[in-house]
């Protein structure tokens, strides 16, 4: 019995000991009398321990270790890559070891400490540094930043299923936005969902009685989706679970109390769809993504919430599209296409008898995406029933109502094009392009009885007004104007522009452009490429940032460079592997196209952009050092290398893809060329004054890409404002930042086009 008890005192001891490994821990290395501060962060999940390393004086942090082994009271954590080791021992709470990197070897003593916040904490600039840099936007303007980004008063009007009632988000004085439900008939208002520290980032219609709305924590994407009634009661997290993702897949019509939502519960990296009951919460997993290798990444349910097919990612680049048999109801393999193919089913035919007819999005046999009317069975082609020969069709509304008929076809060019089908939409569509003329018009919502609609009213210079439509009056009734303080005669035009590129395609875009720049005078530049970068594009219509620049007398130039969606496969794979290559060559072509019309002062141009636009903003300082005034990297890439380390674990199954949009790090071509186009080893070539902007919780862009450029540059002598804000992810959600993040670079800008 003693021997017993000793064993299991010497396991408890070292189970005890090898905890103790877990948390943040920071050393000093002395290289050559210089000071070094080493961070390791070690974690441990199912019995594995992994780790990430900060080195915070070069600006790198969220570094992911290949090796993190523990034995007993010791640790070894390696990066191959970077032929860094380090073996250490722990006691009384500090490692003791040796740090071992290119044939040095050295003492490195770690002590245990807690990290609260991410990244370098040093490094953003203090309140009063960005004050004063917002002190040099001066002059007396009919406009201030929040008239263009204050949310508005009142917004998200939806109607629910039966038309009784209205619902909406309404802010209050802490600019706090609620959802109420108002009933039509009597008027009467009811509070149904109460925003409190964390931001609502949508809501909707489940049935008569109940809505849903999703949340996530401070910007990290979590979104979790709650239930409420539409007087407030049985509010409920119907997705209660720590670091899972959800999202609603299909609100069932037919089962008022049931959607079916996709969360990644099981495994970080994958998703499931769960039957879900929006009452209870009782949940039902309806199909298992055991294939972590080949994943699921889509499901195709029908209207009744039935499972009839889903796409798997197969090899990392291949979708598998897995279709049921009506007889058998065994899945089997329909088509095989490679993941830049588009093929995918819109809906079911639920007018047809032939249950295996649905409509299909395809670019199998064009380069440019259509819809058809397919046999899944047979696996043909019955009709083609949309296309367009220069632009991505994407848009098929069925009408539940009248028995599933085509209602429009949609797509989107130089603007949004609306083609109405049937009888009702094409009476609706015409009577609002009667009412509304050189407007775009869409209906948003209507209830189930088609008595009932929603209007949005928009343009470039008009942010957008909500008008009620009676199907039986024929009248439309204003709702809610949602920017009033905005006057329309006083925006800018969005230009839409088309030009060569240098070896030849036809790229398109838009230019806002100030009244000074129609009255033939050249006015500043800045120039805006967009996030993504893939599939993504700039579209025509009213954008409160290139009106926030014209009210200041900046033009503003939106590309969709090679690599953007909706132009057809060709284009958007004429961009791979040309990140920060012929991605920028085309931007700098827009340039050059914008100073050819005389638009703009050839020599006060700026480069401004978000995500991919914030690495573009960073590569067109580092490639073309002299075209540029200044730049503004907002929650940009860096070093494609520690992007990648990072990637948050749902994006994990989709890294080959990724591999075939920017570079293959383990091609070693591939990896100097990634090394090339990432701006932090370029540091030598920026000149030109940047601004960096950051949310610290970014899952997609982590806090580490801007730490890297900011310490680099300053490291060089280089004043960097830095703007880091602790409760925000990939781009700001709450308006105070919002207003704060555009004064700060309107500062900046003043300060650098100015002159």
């Amino acid at each position: 019995m003693k021997t017993r008890n000793l064993i299991i005192l010497l396991l408890v001891s070292i189970t005890s000991q090898a905890q103790q490994f877990v948390g943040d821990w920071k050393g000093e290395l002395d290289v050559q009398g210089k000071k070094l501060e080493i961070i390791f962060h070690i974690t441990k999940k199912d019995n594995v321990y992994t780790s990430t390393m900060d080195v915070p004086m070069q600006g790198a942090s969220g570094i992911t270790l290949d090796k993190t082994e523990v034995n007993n009271n010791s640790i070894t954590l390696k990066l191959s890559q970077m032929s860094i080791e380090y073996v250490g021992t722990i006691a009384n709470n500090q490692i003791v070891g040796e740090f071992h990197q290119a044939g040095m070897n050295l003492p490195l003593t770690l002590t245990s400490f807690e990290s609260k916040l991410p990244g370098n904490t040093t490094l953003p600039s203090s309140k009063e540094e960005l004050e004063k840099l917002k002190a040099f936007e001066k002059g007396n303007f009919n406009y201030s930043v929040s008239d263009y980004f204050a949310k508005p008063k009142a917004s998200s009007f939806q109607l629910s299923p039966n038309g009784k009632y209205m619902s909406y988000r309404e802010k209050d004085e802490n600019k706090k936005r609620h959802v109420y439900v108002k009933e039509l008939a009597t008027g009467k208002v009811k509070k149904a969902i109460e925003e409190k520290e964390e931001l609502i980032s949508g809501y909707g219609w489940i049935n008569d009685e109940r809505l849903y709305f999703s949340m996530d924590k401070g910007g990290d994407e979590n979104f979790h989706i709650y239930g409420v009634n539409i007087d407030g009661s049985n509010l409920k997290d119907l997705t209660p679970f720590d670091g899972v993702q959800a999202s609603i897949e299909n609100i069932l019509k037919e089962q008022k109390d049931y959607i079916i939502v996709s969360m990644n519960k099981n495994n970080k990296q994958v998703f499931e769809p769960f039957k879900l009951n929006i009452v209870t919460g009782d949940l039902v997993q309806l199909y298992k993504n055991e294939d972590i290798a080949n994943p699921i990444q889509g499901y195709q349910f029908d209207k009744d919430g039935n499972l009839r097919g889903y796409t798997k990612l197969v090899n990392g680049v291949q979708n598998q599209f897995y279709y049921k048999d009506q007889k058998t109801g065994d899945f089997k393999l329909h088509t095989t296409t490679d993941w830049n193919d588009t093929f995918s089913i819109i809906s079911f035919n639920y007018a047809s008898k032939n249950k295996d007819e649905a409509y299909a999005l395809t670019n199998l046999d064009s380069d440019k995406t259509r819809i058809v009317l397919y046999d899944l069975a047979t696996k043909k082609i019955i009709k083609e029933v949309f296309s367009n020969p220069t632009f991505d069709v994407s848009g098929l509304n069925l009408a539940r109502k009248r028995n599933y008929e085509i209602d429009n076809f949609s797509y989107e060019g130089e603007k949004n094009e609306i083609i109405p089908v049937s009888k009702l939409y094409k009476d609706i569509y015409g009577r609002m392009q009667k009412e509304f003329p050189n407007k775009e018009v869409s209906i948003v919502d209507y209830d189930d009885n088609e008595t009932q609609f929603l209007i949005t009213v928009q343009s470039d210079k008009l942010f957008g007004t909500y008008y009620q439509y009676d199907a039986k009056t024929k009248k439309f009734k204003i709702l809610y104007d949602l920017m009033p303080q905005l006057k329309e005669a006083d925006m800018a035009e969005m230009r839409p522009i088309q030009f060569k590129s240098r070896d030849g395609k036809t790229i398109y875009g838009y230019i806002t452009l100030p009244k000074e720049a129609l009255q033939g005078k050249k006015v500043p530049l800045i120039v805006n490429p967009h996030g993504g970068p893939q599939g993504v594009r700039d579209s025509w219509g009213f954008n409160p940032e290139t009106q926030l620049f014209a009210s200041r007398g900046y033009a503003t130039l939106q590309v969709n460079f090679r690599i953007s969606g909706g132009y057809g496969k060709d284009f958007l794979s004429a961009g791979f592997k040309q990140i920060g290559r012929k991605l920028m060559n085309d931007v700098e072509d827009g340039v050059a196209y914008a100073i050819e019309q005389g638009w703009v002062e050839k020599d006060k141009i700026a480069i401004y952009g978000a995500s991919h636009g914030g690495y573009a903003t960073l590569m067109g300082l580092v490639k073309t050092p002299d075209l540029y005034t200044c730049g503004v990297n907002y929650v940009g890439v860096s070093n494609i290398f520690t992007f990648f380390d990072s990637f948050p674990e749902y994006w994990k199954p989709y890294k080959e893809i990724v591999k075939q949009i920017w570079y293959d790090l383990d091609n070693p071509k591939e990896a100097a060329i990634a090394k090339e186009v990432s701006p932090v080893f370029q540091i030598d070539k920026i000149k030109k004054p940047l601004f960096v902007i950051q949310g610290a919780n970014d899952p997609r862009v982590n806090i580490a890409e801007s730490d890297q450029i900011v310490t680099g540059l300053r490291s060089k002598g280089f004043d960097v404002p830095y703007m880091v804000k602790y409760n925000e992810g990939h781009g700001f959600g709450k308006e105070e930042n919002s207003i704060d993040m555009y004064e700060a670079t309107l500062g900046f800008f003043a300060k650098n086009l100015k002159k």
